[in-house]
C-alpha cells in the first residue's frame, strides 16, 4: 500500500462521526509518523491534507479527541513544510486568542507541546523559532488579548527561551522581548504579572547589559522608593528574586542601591509583600554570595524577626511558643468560631523567613558561631510552630545547620575538656570556655531536646513530622554523641509508642526511622543512662524482628546490634535468648530477604563476641544456618572473621570454619575473595593445640590457584597464609609448599609486577620458608638467580630478586658468606660476567651490606665505585645502590669515602648523591645523629649550583638530616630562604618538604614559627621557586594542617593568582613543519590546583566558598586536561560538603562539562592516546557530573538539567551515568 492511499484511510477515519474512530485515526498517524518521518516526503498535497484534518480536531467536542490532536500536531511539526508550519503557528495563535475558552485552552496546549517537541537542533527549530516568536509577541503586545492567552503565551516563550537561546536572543528580533515583557509588570491581573516576572528573568540572560541598566533605572528603584505603592513593589521584589536566579551578574553590581529599599519594603504591613521580599532575600544570598556579605546581619535579623511573624497566635514569649502547637489543637474548636485557618497565610511568611535563614547557613560555614548565638535558640523557639509545613521547615533547617557544624565546625570535644580552635573565649563560673560551634551547640541541647520531644510525644503529630523530628535527632546524635543522656526515658517512651503502631505502610517508614536514631541512640550513649527504662522498650523492640517488611525487621536487628556494643560484656538477659532465636530462625529460612539476612549474621557476631557466655551453651545451629556455599557469602565471612579474632572458642568450630571457607575459595569468580583470606589468617590463628597436621595438605591446593600475577591483591594475600602456615605449622607445610609451589614462586619473585606492600608478603614467605627448613636456603638463592636469568627482560626485576636473596639471607645468616663470595666475583675487573649478572650482584651486595658488616670485604665497596663510570646506566643505579647500602653496615669505615667524593669528584657527584640519600634513608635515627655533621655541609654545598635532578637527591637528604636535631639544622635552612641564589632557595624548599613526615610534637613546635617564611615563597620571582613552594604547601597542607589552617587567609591570594593562566609564560615551539604552544606555567598551575584538592580535605573551615569555587569554575576551562580531572574531583568532593553552594552554580558549570564530554575531535593526525586521553576527561566529566546530579534541585538549574537528560539519553555514556548515579 503508498503512503498516500493509508494517509487517506487515516483522515476518513478522522472525520468519522464516531468519536473512538476519530481518537483512532489520530493514533495511528502519530505511529506512522514515529515509524517513517518521511510520510510526507514529496506529497505536498496529502501533508495538507492531513494536516487541516488534525487542526480540525483540535476544536472537536470531544477531550480526549482534542489532547490526541495536540499530541499529533508535537509530531508533525517535526516533518512539514516551512509553509505548512507557519499555517499550523498561525491557527493556533488564532484559537488562542477567541473568545472560546475551551479552544484558547487546547490551543495553548497545542503551542506548548510544539515548542517541546521541536528538535534542539537543526533547521526545523530555527525555522519554527522565527516563525512563532514574533507572532507570540505581537499577541502579548495586543491590549485586546485575554489574560488567560497572555499566561498562555509568556509559558510558550519560557519553554523557548530555555530551549533555544541562540535563536531568541537575535538582536533583529521584532518586537523585542523585554521591550514588550515590561509593560506586562503592569498588568492588573496579579496571575499575568507573576509569569512575566518569570519569562522577563529568563530573556535576561540573552539580552544587552544596557536593557537591564534600562529596567533597573525605570521600574526596579522607581518601585522599591519608600512612596512607591505596595502593589508595585510586589512586582518588584519578586522581578529581582526572579533576576537574581537567573541572571546574579546583572544584579550583584547594584545590589547596594537595591538591597536597602527591600530591607524597608520588609517591614511595610503587606502580608505578600513581606514574602516576596523575603524570598528574594534568600535568592540575594544564595546567588550573590559576595556582594550581599555587609547586608548579612540586617538579613539574619529579618530572618528571626519574620520567623516569629504569627499575628494570629496571642503568645509572646519563647516558652509559650514550644507549647503553641499543643495549645491551638486544644482551643480549635474554640478558634473555629472566630477564624478560619484558610484566611490564616502568615505560615507563609514564616516559611519563607525559615528558608531565607537556612540558605544563609547552607552558604556561610563562617558564621556558624553567629548562627548558633543568633539563629539557633530562635529556631529551637519555633520548633512547635502551630503549622506542621513550617514546623517541619524549620526542623529541617535546625538539620541543616547540624550538617554544617558535622563539615565545618572543626572537631567536636567532650565536656570536660578545652576546645583550642577558633571562636572567642568567654568566662564561665571562673574557667575559660572556647566559644565555638559544638561548646554553643552543646549548651543548647536541653532547650532543643525538651522543644523537639515536646512535638514527638503529641498524639496528634503526622507520621511525616515525626519522621522529621526522629531524622533531627539522628543528625544531633551524628554530630554531639551522647548529648542526650538527661532525656533518655522520654525518649524511650516516645520511641515505644511510634514503635507500638501497626506497621502498615504509612506507619513502616516512619518506625523504620525511629529505630535508625534508637540504633544511633543506643550506640552514642553509656547504658547506665537508659538501662532503668529498657525494659519498657525491648518487648516491641523484639516484636519488630519478627514483622514481614524487610527494612523493618533489618532495622530492629541493627538497634540490637547497636544494644549489645554498648553493653558489652553482657552476663544476662532474656532478651539475648529471643534474639538469638531470631536471627537463627531467619538464617534458617530460605526465603529470608538479603538485607534482613545480612543485619541476622551481623547480629549473631555481635551475639558471640557481646554475650560470649550466654551463647556459648547454645546448640551452635546458627552456624550452620550461616556457613553456607550459595548465595552472598560475604557478611557471614565477616562475621567468622570478627569472632575468630575476639572469642575465645574451640578447635571444632574453627576446623568446620576452615573446611566452609576452603569451599568458598574454590569457586570461581573474585567477588568476596579478600574477606576470605583474612578471616582463614584469623582462624588459623585461632587454633589453640596447634594447626591440626592433616590441614596443610588440603589447604595448600586452593590456594595454589592463587598464586599468580593475574590478580595481585589476592597473591599477596594467599602468600601471607602459606607464610603463616610455614610458621604454625612448619613441619607439614614445607613439603607441600616444596613440591607444589616453591618453582611458581621463584617466577612471581621476579615479575616487576609485583611490588610495594604486595612485594612484602613475597619476603614473608621467602623468611618463613628458610625459617621452616635449614637446608633450604642454599637451593632458594641459585634458584632465585636461574629463574630471573631464564626470563624475558621485560620481565624481569633484578631489584625484586635481590631483595629475595637479601630477605634469605638475613633470615639464615649460614649462608651469608657463601651468598657474598659467589655474587662478589662478578664486580672483579678480571670479570667476564654480562651486565645483568652484574647489576643482580651490585643489588645483593646492596641488600646483604645493609645488615652485614662489609669492612673485612673492602674490596668490594671499592668495585662498587669502580662501577660508578660503567657504561650501562642500570649499572651505575646499581653501583650507586650498592655504594650506599653497604656503608650503612660500616659507617665510620664507608662514609667519609663517599662524602669525599662527593666533595672533590664532579664525574660521581650525582651517583655519591644517589649513595648518600641510601644511607640517609635506610640508617636508623640514632646512626644519622652521629653522623648528620659529617653530611650537612658537603649536601649544602654540592647542591646549590647543580642541576635540578642532582638537588633534588641532596634536598631528600638534607630534610631527613633536618629530623635528627630540628633544634640545629631547621634555623641553618630557614637562613638560606633569603639567598640571592634561585637554586638554594629551591634545595631549602625541597628539603623542608621532607621533613613533613616527622610526627614528633616537638619538631612542630619548632616548624610553627618558621613555616610561614618557607611558604611565602610561593611569591618568589623565579618559577621553579614559586613551584616548589607550591608543592611544598600541599606537603603542609596533607600532613601538618593545624600548623597553616590559621595562615590560609594570607596565603590563599597568592595560591589562587598561582591557579590563572600566565600569558607570559607560554610560548611557541616549532617542530617540523607543525608549531605547538608550550606553557611553562602549567606545572606549577597543576600544583596550585592539587593543593586547592588538598586544602579542601584538610581545611575546608578556613576556606572562602564562593572564592574557591571561582577558581574551580576557571579550572574546568583550563586547556589543560590535568587541571579539569582535578577540578572534576574537586566538584565531587563540593557536591557532598557544601551542596547549596554548589547548586546555585549548575548553570554556570555546566557549558565547561558540556565540552568536556564532546570527547576529541578525530583528524588525520589523531592517534589513538589522544581518543584514550579524551574518554578518560570524558569519565571523569561524568563522575562529576553524577555527584552534582544528586544536588540539584528540579527547575532551578535548567542548563544542567537538560545536559544531565542529554548525557542519560546518551548511547555511549547514558548506561555508566545510570550506574554512577545508583538510577
Amino acid at each position: 500500500m503508498t503512503k498516500t492511499y493509508i494517509m487517506n484511510g487515516l483522515i476518513e477515519k478522522m472525520q468519522s462521526p464516531d468519536q473512538d474512530f476519530r481518537y483512532m485515526g489520530l493514533n495511528d498517524l502519530m505511529v506512522e509518523i514515529k515509524t517513517d518521518s518521511t510520510t510526507f516526503l514529496g506529497d505536498e498535497a496529502t501533508e495538507n491534507k492531513v494536516l487541516r484534518q488534525v487542526l480540525q480536531l483540535v476544536e472537536d467536542k470531544i477531550s480526549e479527541v482534542k489532547n490526541q490532536a495536540v499530541k499529533c500536531l508535537g509530531q508533525l511539526i517535526k516533518i512539514i513544510r516551512e509553509s505548512q508550519m507557519e499555517y499550523v503557528v498561525d491557527r493556533l495563535i488564532d484559537f488562542s486568542a477567541g473568545k472560546d475558552e475551551e479552544l484558547r485552552d487546547i490551543s495553548g496546549l497545542a503551542l506548548k507541546t510544539i515548542t517541546a517537541e521541536l528538535p534542539l537542533e537543526g533547521k526545523i527549530a530555527a525555522k519554527a523559532c522565527e516563525k512563532l516568536t514574533p507572532k507570540l509577541l505581537q499577541q502579548l503586545s495586543n491590549s485586546d488579548t485575554p489574560p488567560e492567552t497572555l499566561i498562555e503565551t509568556l509559558s510558550i516563550l519560557s519553554i523557548l527561551i530555555s530551549r533555544f537561546p541562540v535563536y531568541l536572543s537575535n538582536p533583529s528580533l521584532q518586537p523585542q522581548p523585554i521591550a514588550i515583557l515590561t509593560p506586562l509588570l503592569s498588568h492588573p491581573r496579579t496571575a499575568v504579572r507573576k509569569r512575566a516576572i518569570t519569562t522577563l528573568a529568563q530573556f535576561l540572560p540573552t539580552s544587552q547589559p544596557e536593557v537591564f541598566s534600562t529596567l533597573l533605572s525605570s521600574n526596579i528603584l522607581p518601585a522599591l522608593a519608600q512612596s512607591a505603592n505596595v502593589e508595585q513593589q510586589r512586582t518588584t521584589v519578586q522581578l529581582v528574586a526572579a533576576v537574581a536566579r537567573h541572571t546574579p551578574h546583572h544584579i550583584s553590581p547594584v545590589l547596594n542601591d537595591i538591597l536597602p529599599g527591600i530591607l524597608k519594603a520588609v517591614q511595610r504591613e503587606d502580608e505578600e509583600l513581606r514574602e516576596g521580599c523575603l524570598q528574594a532575600l534568600e535568592a540575594l544570598v544564595l546567588r550573590a554570595p559576595a556582594e550581599i556579605t555587609p547586608f548579612l546581619a540586617p538579613t539574619i535579623q529579618i530572618g528571626n524577626q519574620f520567623i516569629k511573624y504569627d499575628p494570629n497566635y496571642a503568645g509572646d514569649d519563647e516558652d509559650e511558643d514550644e507549647e503553641m502547637a499543643d495549645e491551638d489543637e486544644d482551643d480549635e474548636a474554640e478558634l473555629d468560631d472566630e477564624y478560619s485557618d484558610d484566611e490564616d497565610t502568615s505560615y507563609k511568611i514564616r516559611r519563607s523567613a525559615t528558608k531565607l535563614l537556612a540558605a544563609v547557613i547552607g552558604t556561610r560555614p563562617e558564621l556558624l558561631v553567629t548562627l548558633f548565638k543568633d539563629v539557633s535558640p530562635v529556631l529551637i523557639s519555633r520548633f512547635g510552630d502551630r503549622e506542621e509545613t513550617v514546623r517541619v521547615e524549620v526542623w529541617a533547617t535546625y538539620g541543616a545547620l547540624l550538617t554544617s557544624t558535622g563539615v565545618y565546625g572543626g572537631i567536636s570535644q567532650p565536656k570536660d575538656t578545652e576546645y583550642s580552635i577558633g571562636g572567642k573565649r568567654k568566662r564561665d563560673e571562673g574557667m575559660d570556655v572556647e566559644e565555638t560551634p559544638y561548646t554553643l551547640l552543646r549548651a543548647q541541647v536541653p532547650s532543643l531536646a525538651k522543644a523537639l520531644l515536646n512535638q514527638l510525644k503529641s498524639p496528634k503529630t503526622s507520621s511525616t513530622t515525626l519522621q522529621a523530628g526522629f531524622t533531627l535527632l539522628y543528625q544531633l546524635l551524628s554530630v554531639l554523641p551522647g548529648s542526650l543522656s538527661s532525656q533518655s526515658t522520654q525518649i524511650l517512651a516516645t520511641t515505644k509508642s511510634v514503635l507500638s503502631q501497626p506497621s502498615k505502610t504509612n506507619a513502616a517508614v516512619l518506625q523504620i526511622s525511629c529505630m535508625s536514631f534508637l540504633a544511633r541512640f543506643f550506640s552514642t550513649h553509656s547504658p547506665p543512662t537508659y538501662i532503668g527504662s529498657l525494659d519498657s522498650v525491648t518487648p516491641v523492640l523484639l516484636k519488630s524482628l519478627g514483622e514481614k517488611h524487610p527494612r523493618l525487621a533489618s532495622e530492629s536487628f541493627r538497634v540490637f546490634s547497636a544494644l549489645l556494643g554498648a553493653m558489652q560484656p553482657i552476663k544476662s538477659g532474656d532478651w539475648v535468648d529471643r534474639v538469638y532465636n531470631e536471627a537463627t530462625q531467619r538464617l534458617s529460612n530460605h526465603d529470608t530477604d538479603a538485607e534482613v539476612r545480612a543485619c541476622a549474621e551481623a547480629c549473631i557476631g555481635d551475639l558471640w563476641v557481646c554475650a560470649t557466655d550466654l551463647v556459648k551453651g547454645k546448640n551452635r545451629k546458627e552456624w550452620e544456618a550461616m556457613c553456607r556455599t550459595t548465595g552472598r557469602t560475604d557478611g557471614a565471612v565477616q562475621v567468622v572473621t570478627r569472632v575468630a579474632k575476639d572469642v575465645e572458642i574451640g578447635d571444632d568450630w574453627v576446623n568446620g570454619c576452615v573446611q566452609w571457607l576452603l569451599t568458598l575459595l574454590r569457586k570461581s569468580g573474585r567477588t568476596g575473595k579478600s574477606d576470605m583470606f583474612i578471616c582463614l589468617d584469623a582462624l588459623l590463628r585461632r587454633y589453640k593445640t596447634g594447626v591440626p597436621a592433616d590441614l596443610p595438605p588440603v589447604l595448600i591446593p586452593p590456594l595454589r590457584s592463587y598464586v599468580t600475577t593475574t590478580d595481585i591483591p589476592l597473591l599477596s594475600q594467599s602468600l601471607s597464609t602459606i607464610a603463616l602456615l610455614l610458621q604454625l605449622a612448619p613441619v607439614t607445610t614445607f613439603p607441600e609448599v616444596e613440591q607444589d609451589l616453591l618453582k611458581e614462586i621463584y617466577a612471581i619473585a621476579h615479575s616487576p609486577l609485583v611490588s610495594g606492600t604486595s612485594f612484602d608478603s613475597v619476603l614473608a614467605f621467602f623468611a618463613a620458608l628458610v625459617e621452616a627448613d635449614m637446608q633450604i636456603a642454599t637451593h632458594v638463592v641459585p634458584n632465585l638467580v636461574i629463574s630471573v636469568e631464564r626470563a624475558p627482560r621485560a620481565e624481569a626485576s633484578y631489584s625484586n630478586i635481590a631483595r629475595c636473596i637479601g630477605q634469605v639471607v638475613k633470615s639464615q645468616r649460614a649462608v651469608a658468606a657463601g651468598t657474598i663470595a659467589e655474587f662478589s666475583k662478578h664486580l672483579k675487573p678480571s670479570s667476564k660476567a654480562k651486565p645483568t649478572q652484574i647489576v643482580l650482584s651490585l643489588l645483593v651486595m646492596g641488600e646483604i651490606g645493609r645488615f652485614i658488616d662489609m669492612s673485612p670485604q673492602h674490596d668490594i665497596f671499592t668495585h662498587s665505585i669502580d662501577c660508578f663510570t660503567a657504561e650501562q646506566e642500570e649499572i651505575r643505579t646499581a653501583a650507586a645502590f650498592a655504594t650506599g647500602n653497604i656503608a650503612v653496615g660500616n659507617l665510620h669505615h664507608f662514609l667519609p669515602i663517599i662524602v669525599k667524593m662527593v666533595e672533590t669528584d664532579p664525574e660521581k657527584r650525582l651517583l655519591s648523591l644517589h649513595a648518600l640519600k641510601e644511607v640517609v634513608t635506610h640508617c636508623s635515627h640514632g646512626q644519622l645523629e652521629n653522623v648528620a655533621d659529617v653530611l650537612w655541609v658537603p649536601l649544602f654545598e654540592n647542591s646549590e649550583n647543580s642541576e635540578e635532578t642532582t638537588r633534588n637527591v641532596a634536598a631528600a637528604c638534607l630534610g631527613k638530616l633536618t629530623t635528627t636535631h630540628p633544634s640545629r639544622y631547621l634555623p641553618q635552612l630557614h637562613d638560606r630562604i633569603r639567598d640571592q641564589d634561585p637554586a638554594a632557595r629551591a634545595t631549602v624548599l625541597s628539603a623542608i618538604r621532607y621533613t613533613f613526615a616527622e610526627t614528633a610534637s616537638s619538631y612542630d613546635e619548632l616548624l610553627n614559627s618558621v613555616l610561614m617564611d618557607f611558604l611565602s615563597l610561593i611569591a618568589d620571582t623565579d618559577l621553579t621557586v614559586r613551584r616548589l613552594a607550591l608543592s611544598a604547601l600541599n606537603s603542609a597542607a596533607r600532613s601538618k594542617p593545624h600548623l597553616i589552617r590559621e595562615h590560609l587567609p594570607s596565603i590563599l591570594p597568592n595560591l589562587y593568582k598561582e591557579t590563572v593562566v600566565n600569558a607570559e609564560l607560554i610560548r611557541t615551539v616549532q617542530m617540523g613543519p607543525w608549531t605547538h604552544k608550550v606553557d611553562d606555567g602549567l606545572e606549577a598551575r597543576k600544583t596550585a590546583y592539587e593543593t586547592l584538592y588538598t586544602l579542601l580535605d584538610t581545611c575546608l573551615s578556613k576556606l572562602d566558598l564562593h572564592e574557591f569555587l571561582a577558581r574551580v569554575l576557571a579550572g574546568l576551562a583550563d586547556d589543560s586536561d590535568e587541571v579539569k580531572v582535578i577540578c572534576h574531583m574537586m566538584l565531587f568532593r563540593l557536591a557532598q560538603v557544601a551542596p547549596t553552594a554548589v547548586a546555585q552554580r549548575l548553570d554556570d558549570i555546566t557549558p565547561a562539562l558540556e565540552r568536556s564530554m564532546k570527547g576529541a575531535t578525530v583528524t588525520k593526525d589523531t592517534v589513538k592516546q589522544d581518543l584514550e586521553r579524551a574518554a578518560e576527561l570524558q569519565r571523569s566529566t561524568l563522575r562529576a557530573v553524577a555527584a552534582l546530579s544528586k544536588i540539584s534541585q528540579t527547575g532551578t538549574s535548567v542548563k544542567f538539567d537538560a545536559f544531565v537528560e542529554a548525557t542519560k539519553r546518551s548511547n555511549d555514556w547514558g548506561g555508566e551515568f545510570k550506574e554512577l548515579v545508583g538510577a
